[in-house]
């Protein structure tokens, strides 16, 4: 049977990409949900709820799942630390799986900058770049966030080794510094690059995304996968199931 699906932000671009995709993954949209429309009127007969509207929404949304006991997908990204808190409350309750970015592509990528970023120590500055469409309302990208985070988990460094564009800075690069770049134009729909630049030689790890559907197919295959998995937070590495990789 259909993995029946409560679609939050039907009418944004991704809602609009899951809702073409989903008969193609083997689920159905029982409830499509957007500004003005109430997702307690779905949430009883649903399997699981995805969650692509905007950082406001996604808090009711949360509680409404772990009142019911449903499994909830996030891809809605910028929230505030509250809203963050107040939404994991639930992941006792129910699956949440939370990603900036559903592309299995992309998740590829965030491992692949792991193991780069394990072996090639700090001698080797790092450089974010992102570029998404001139519409996207929050910057860096989620997308972005992440393989910021990962580069600082594998190096053990925080926030402060973090540089946001790099406006203004006097002198040379500061050794250690993570820089992250955010780029707005026209239709794309999301680049990434991750640069490893030493002395003499440059690695590149890339990922150019043409069409929205292969981040519709990733929410639904996670959207599938949350329905028999125990409560917690997980994200895409958990569905694809990296940890099996030698």
């Amino acid at each position: 049977m259909a993995t029946k699906i409560l679609l939050n932000g039907c009418k944004g671009r991704m809602g609009v990409a899951i809702s073409s995709a989903a008969a193609e993954s083997g689920c159905e949209i029982f409830g499509a949900c957007d500004a003005g429309d109430n997702p307690a009127d779905f949430i009883s007969g649903c399997d699981v709820a995805i969650d692509f509207s905007f950082r406001e929404a996604t808090p009711v949304l949360a509680d409404l799942c772990g009142r019911y006991g449903k499994p909830l997908v996030i891809g809605t990204t910028g929230h505030t630390p509250e809203q963050r808190a107040r939404i994991l409350k639930n992941a006792e309750k129910i699956a949440i799986v939370w990603a900036g970015n559903y592309s299995v592509g992309v998740n590829l990528l965030n491992y692949l900058t792991s193991v780069a970023a394990k072996i090639l120590g700090e001698s080797y500055d790092v450089e974010i770049v992102e570029m998404h469409h001139r519409h996207k309302k929050d910057a860096p990208s989620g997308t972005a966030e992440k393989l910021k985070q990962i580069v600082c988990e594998a190096r053990g460094v925080g926030e402060e080794s973090v540089c946001y564009g790099r406006h203004g800075q006097v002198g040379g690069r500061p050794a250690g510094e993570i820089g992250v770049h955010a780029l707005r134009g026209g239709s794309v729909v999301g680049d990434h690059t991750v640069i490893f630049a030493a002395d003499g030689e440059r690695l590149e790890l890339a990922h150019k995304a043409a069409d929205r559907k292969i981040f519709a197919f990733g929410a639904l295959r996670a959207a599938k996968w949350a329905v028999s998995a125990a409560p917690g937070l997980y994200g895409m590495e958990d569905v694809l199931n990296f940890s099996q990789i030698k």
